[in-house]
């Protein structure tokens, strides 16, 4: 009975944990491009209510609506930085195995 007890003592524990990293509301306003240093993606699931794209800063996080022109604008800007730096990476490991 302890055991029981304390396994769903800790999986509560787990989910409440897990929830509170989740948008449960989107940041009014915009994001500068030049603040924001990366992006994760959260979809809507039992523990996050609403989808959202969480814009990572060096202030922290900001939770921001997927369907806004400015949020797709600013999630494609860092996909083509990262898109260059990936494709300048490959360029300079092929000259190196030349």
């Amino acid at each position: 009975y302890v055991m029981l007890s304390l396994l769903i003592s800790v999986s509560s524990l787990l989910i409440l944990c897990s929830y509170r990293h989740c948008c449960r509301r989107y940041m009014i306003g915009r994001l500068q491009d030049s603040i924001i240093k990366g992006y994760s993606v959260q979809t809507d699931t039992e523990m996050c209510p609403i989808n959202a794209i969480i814009f990572h800063t060096k202030k922290g996080k900001a939770c921001a609506n997927p369907a806004l022109k400015w949020v797709i604008d600013a999630v494609d800007h860092i996909r083509n930085k990262a898109l260059k730096i990936h494709q300048h990476s490959s360029q300079g490991r092929k000259k190196k195995t030349i």
